[in-house]
């Protein structure tokens, strides 16, 4: 049996609609075909999807911080605040 949904799944889009080289959103972490779909997808579905974002955008913190600390880079450039920031800081 279907659990009943009383409330919906909210978007994980925070308007910064560019893809990056794997096809993924770089503000939400989405496929395309999670972006065009979103809307017919039940909440489990939607939870899912937001699951495989986190770990997307977890594994592309990971490698900038790898590629940072190779390079040691001088210069800082102001980041914008996505959605997992919260996450990545509860990690540190």
């Amino acid at each position: 049996m279907e659990q009943l949904d009383f409330f919906d799944v909210p978007s994980p889009c925070v308007g910064c609609c560019q893809v990056n080289n794997r096809g993924y959103c770089k503000g939400c972490y989405r496929s395309r075909d999670e972006r065009f779909y979103w809307q017919q997808m039940t909440a489990d579905q939607k939870i899912k999807v937001i699951k495989l974002c986190r770990q997307r955008y977890m594994r592309i913190m990971r490698r900038k911080k790898q590629h940072n600390i190779s390079q040691e880079a001088d210069v800082q450039s102001p980041q914008q605040l996505f959605i997992f920031d919260d996450i990545e800081k509860d990690r540190i």
